[in-house]
C-alpha cells in the first residue's frame, strides 16, 4: 500500500516508459557482452551471440526492457505503443530466435552467464508473459524461461553463501523475482528450493547496519533481503523478523538507509547505478509497507521514505542513455509496489 501522496503509474508515465523501452531494446550499440570465449570463432556482434536479446546495452536490461514492455501492454492494452510492442514481440520473440538463445546457454562457456541478475529477469520476463493467454509469444518463450528455472534448481544446492552487494550479484534480488516466477507457473520444486535457501541464508540477521550505499549500487543490499523475505514469508512471521532486522525503522535508524543517494554523474555508468538505488529502495519501502500492520509506528516512516526515494529516482528515468536504457524498469517495480500484484 504506498501513499496518497505518492506518485502513481499513469496512463501518461505507462506511455513515457513504453516509448523509452522501445528506443533501446533493438539498439545494437553500445553493447557490453558477457562473453566467454573458446576461440576466435566466438568473436562474434552481440546479434549474432543473442538473436532477442541483443539491444539496451547488455544482455539483461534488454531482457527486462521486454518485461517492462509486455507488462505495460497488458495493463494499459489500448495506449498508443501497444499495437507497436505487439509488432516487436512477433518479430521477436519466436521459436527459432529463443532456439538461438537456448544454443548461446548451451555452450558450455555459459554454465555462469548473467547469474543470478540475468537469470532472475529472464524468470521476471517469463511470469508476466503466463498471463498473455493465448499469444505465441509466451509459448516461444516458455523453454528458455525453463531453462533458466533448472539453472536455478541446479544452482541453490551449491551456494553456501549469499551475496550481499548492492549489484547484479545480489542473492535476495535474484531469489525475490524467481519466487515470481515459480509462483505463476506452479513450479512447486523451485519454490521449496528458494524458500529454504532464503530462510537458511537471512532468517538469523538482526540489527542491520546498513552500511549502504556503495558508489555503484543500484539495489540496498538491506531492504531487497527484507524484500525477500516479506514474499517468502508468512506475515505474522515476516513481522517478526523484520523487527529484529530493522529495530529502530520508527526512528528513522539506520539514518543512511533513509537518505536518498546523491548521483554526481550521470553520464557514468556505474554511478547512474545510484538512481536505481532510489528507485529501488522506494520499491522495497513500499512493499515491506504492506506488510506492516496497520498500528506499527514504523509504517508511517516506511511510506515517507518511500516517497522521498521515489521522487528522487523518478525525476531521472530519462536522459542519458546510462540510466535511460534501464531506470524505467525499476521506476515502474516502485509505482507498482503494492498496487498491483507482480
Amino acid at each position: 500500500m504506498s501513499s496518497s501522496s505518492a506518485p502513481e503509474l499513469t496512463p501518461e508515465l505507462a506511455a513515457k516508459f513504453a516509448r523509452l523501452a522501445l528506443g533501446h531494446v533493438t539498439r545494437p550499440y553500445p553493447y557490453k557482452l558477457d562473453h566467454v570465449m573458446a576461440g576466435d570463432e566466438e568473436v562474434l556482434p552481440p546479434r549474432v551471440l543473442h538473436p532477442i536479446f541483443h539491444g539496451s546495452f547488455d544482455w539483461h536490461s534488454c531482457v527486462h526492457g521486454y518485461w517492462l514492455l509486455a507488462r505495460l501492454a497488458r495493463r494499459f492494452p489500448d495506449m498508443a505503443a501497444a499495437a507497436e510492442i505487439r509488432a516487436l514481440f512477433d518479430r521477436m520473440l519466436t521459436p527459432e530466435k529463443v532456439a538461438g538463445e537456448l544454443a548461446y546457454l548451451a555452450r558450455p562457456q555459459s554454465a555462469g552467464f548473467e547469474r543470478p541478475y540475468g537469470w532472475a529477469w529472464m524468470l521476471m520476463l517469463g511470469a508476466e508473459l503466463e498471463h498473455h493467454e493465448g499469444t505465441p509469444h509466451r509459448d516461444a518463450l516458455r523453454p528458455l524461461a525453463r531453462a533458466f528455472a533448472e539453472r536455478f534448481k541446479a544452482f541453490l544446492p551449491k551456494a553456501t553463501y549469499p551475496i550481499r552487494t548492492g549489484t547484479h550479484s545480489n542473492t535476495a534480488f535474484a531469489l525475490a523475482l524467481a519466487s515470481v516466477y515459480a509462483e505463476a507457473v506452479n513450479d512447486h520444486a523451485l519454490a521449496r528450493r528458494i524458500e529454504a535457501t532464503a530462510r537458511g541464508w537471512y532468517l538469523a540477521d538482526a540489527g542491520a547496519p546498513a552500511w549502504e550505499p556503495s558508489g555503484d549500487d543500484f539495489l540496498s543490499p538491506t531492504l531487497v533481503e527484507a524484500e525477500c523475505l516479506r514474499r517468502l514469508l508468512p506475515a505474522p512471521e515476516f513481522r517478526l523478523w523484520f523487527a529484529r532486522f530493522l529495530p529502530r525503522v520508527a526512528d528513522r535508524m539506520p539514518e543512511s538507509l533513509f537518505t536518498p543517494a546523491l548521483v554526481s554523474d550521470r553520464s557514468d555508468g556505474k554511478i547512474a547505478h545510484l538512481d536505481g538505488l532510489n528507485l529501488s529502495r522506494a520499491w522495497c519501502f513500499r512493499s515491506i509497507a504492506g506488510a506492516l500492520a496497520a498500528d506499527d509506528p514504523a509504517r508511517a516512516v516506511v511510506l515517507s521514505a518511500a516517497d522521498e526515494h521515489l521522487a528522487a529516482g523518478l525525476a531521472h528515468v530519462a536522459g542519458d542513455y546510462m540510466g535511460e536504457h534501464w531506470l524505467a524498469t525499476f521506476a515502474l517495480l516502485a509505482l507498482e509496489a503494492g498496487a498491483a500484484p507482480l
